[in-house]
């Protein structure tokens, strides 16, 4: 594997419709893990979900809301979240500002809608 070095200013963001933009920094082909740069608009509201993975986030700039056994948790800038696989999200940018941050999955990533 080569090294990676990135920062948020020089690499090659890629926009979503939802307003977000992504730019992935690695991949492992043996286990799907994947490692990006995210940002979301200030308000963003993510939809209620979960993944097969574990997640880990490093919040940039901003600060996300995360709601932790019903409570709502502020992650501010150099700010770390790690929620385990299959826990449900819910997850805002309450910032004035675009909120980015730098997330990693450890399998592959996957989406499921939480039906609640």
């Amino acid at each position: 594997m080569n090294r990676i070095l990135a920062n948020p200013g020089s690499v090659k963001w890629k926009a979503a419709s939802d307003g977000s933009e992504s730019a992935t920094l690695r991949e492992d082909p043996k286990t799907g893990a994947l490692e990006l740069f995210a940002r979301y608009p200030a308000g963003h509201v993510f939809p209620p979900h979960w993944h097969t993975a574990n997640e880990r986030i490093v919040v940039l700039e901003g600060r996300l809301s995360i709601e932790d056994s019903d409570a709502q948790r502020l992650i501010e800038p150099g700010g770390y979240a790690y929620l385990p696989s299959t826990q449900l999200q819910r997850m805002a940018c309450t910032s004035q500002t675009r909120c980015s941050f730098y997330v990693f999955w450890d399998t592959a990533l996957d989406f499921h809608p939480a039906n609640n």
